[in-house]
C-alpha cells in the first residue's frame, strides 16, 4: 500500500505543477487566518457556510499541511485528495451565485483559477510527485 501511494514516475517537470499547487494553497490557508474577515471566517459566513470560524480553519489548516506536503512531494497523491474536496466545495458553493448573475460564460470567467487549482490536483493524484519529489526519494530507497 505505501509503494502504491509514494510511487510515481520520473517526470522532472511535475515539479511546475507541485510548485503552482503547493504555494497558492499554502499562502491561501495562511491568510484564511491573516485576513480572516475577509477570506477567513467572514467569506465563509457571507457564503452561507456553517459554523463559519470552525469551517474556516479547518479549511485553512488543511490547505497549509496538504500545500506543504506538496511543495515537498511528500505523499503528494494523499495530500492532493483533501484538496480536490476543497475546489469542488468552492466551485459549488461559490460559483452558483454567478452562474446566476452572470450566466455560464461569466462563471466560467469567475472560476478559472479554481478548475486550475483542482485540474492540477487531479494531475498530482494521478501522477505522483515526479522525479524531484520526497516520495521519489522514498521509494529509490525501498522503504
Amino acid at each position: 500500500m505505501k509503494k502504491l501511494i509514494l510511487n510515481t514516475d520520473n517526470s522532472k517537470t511535475t515539479i511546475l505543477i507541485r510548485l503552482m499547487i503547493g504555494a497558492v494553497f499554502l499562502s491561501e490557508g495562511i491568510q484564511k487566518f491573516l485576513f480572516a474577515d475577509t477570506l477567513g471566517a467572514g467569506r465563509f459566513e457571507k457564503i452561507g457556510l456553517p459554523l463559519p470560524e470552525f469551517l474556516s480553519s479547518f479549511v485553512g489548516v488543511f490547505e497549509i499541511f496538504c500545500g506543504t506536503l506538496i511543495l515537498f512531494g511528500f505523499f503528494t497523491r494523499l495530500a492532493s485528495i483533501p484538496l480536490i474536496i476543497i475546489m469542488l466545495v468552492a466551485i459549488a458553493t461559490t460559483k452558483s451565485e454567478v452562474l446566476a448573475e452572470k450566466g455560464f460564460w461569466g462563471m466560467m470567467h469567475g472560476s478559472r483559477t479554481d478548475w486550475a487549482m483542482l485540474l492540477g490536483n487531479v494531475f498530482l493524484l494521478i501522477k505522483g510527485g515526479g522525479f524531484w519529489s520526497a516520495d521519489n526519494t522514498l521509494t529509490k530507497d525501498g522503504r
